[in-house]
């Protein structure tokens, strides 16, 4: 499912493909994936004859700017949302969402001038668009997170440290997949209380979801983590060879080590 690697990758798609073309229609046929307002009418009125002018990203969440004081329009991926360009997806296939180009999941849809297109295709309907989104409902980026932020947010929470991750208020960006690989590396067990972790923990924390952003984000995704091929049932720990344990953690399906994790 997207996190802030694959939404990194559409955001650069779209800077690359869409930056300085120009809005000439728009396709809502599905009014339910507009939020905050947005109906299809008002898109249709909002956005055609200006032309985007930078993509940005937040955490999970795609601002496009538009020219002459046009809206800022925000895309979701969801859980199984693609950004297609003409005929370029971003990113690799998604593992848990099928990539078979039905134009029924093409949920919204820019048309520009030159007779190109950008579609938000998403099976599962699970993501939105909307215009000028609040971006301070976010928290910092965790491509940005720092030690002295890291700190100030697990301090104050009694919450399990996966969960105070996962918060997109707090930190923006972190996933199901990318939390559970940073909290192996960093040999921390997601039910653990995020105010129970000492200074030196908490530097631990920081070093690992740095690294496995750096990392995984060279190899591709947030499918291509160490721990990836043992999130199943009776996996084993591929540092110690210990069973995984596998549980419900922030209403996620989690895996950690309960070796090496505490």
């Amino acid at each position: 499912m997207p996190e802030l690697l694959e939404v990194e990758q559409a955001r650069v798609l779209i800077a690359e493909r869409a930056v300085g073309r120009e809005i000439a229609a728009v396709d809502a046929p599905d009014r339910w994936y507009l939020k905050r307002g947005l109906t299809p009418r008002g898109a249709r009125t909002a956005l055609p004859g200006h032309s985007i002018t930078d993509a940005r990203r937040r955490g999970k969440q795609l601002f496009l700017d538009t020219d002459r004081a046009g809206p800022v329009l925000g895309l979701h991926l969801g859980m199984s949302g693609r950004v297609v360009i003409d005929d370029e997806a971003a990113g690799d296939p998604l593992l848990y969402a099928s990539n078979r180009d039905v134009r029924a999941w093409h949920r919204f849809t820019l048309r520009f001038a030159d007779g190109g297109r950008l579609a938000l295709r998403d099976p599962r309907r699970l993501g939105a668009v909307e215009l000028d989104p609040d971006e301070d409902r976010l928290g910092v980026d965790a491509l940005e997170l720092t030690l002295p932020q890291l700190r100030a947010i697990v301090t104050r929470s009694r919450a399990p440290t996966k969960a105070v991750l996962m918060n997109q208020a707090r930190i923006a960006g972190l996933g199901n997949l990318l939390v559970d690989e940073a909290l192996w590396r960093a040999g921390i067990a997601p039910d653990r209380t995020a105010s129970s972790l000492d200074a030196a923990e908490q530097v631990a924390l920081h070093r690992s979801v740095r690294s496995t952003l750096r990392t995984l984000g060279r190899r591709g995704g947030s499918h291509t983590g160490d721990l990836i091929a043992a999130r199943v049932p009776g996996g084993a720990c591929p540092r110690d060879g210990t069973p995984l344990v596998r549980g419900t953690v922030a209403g996620r399906t989690s895996y950690w080590c309960p070796r090496h994790q505490v």
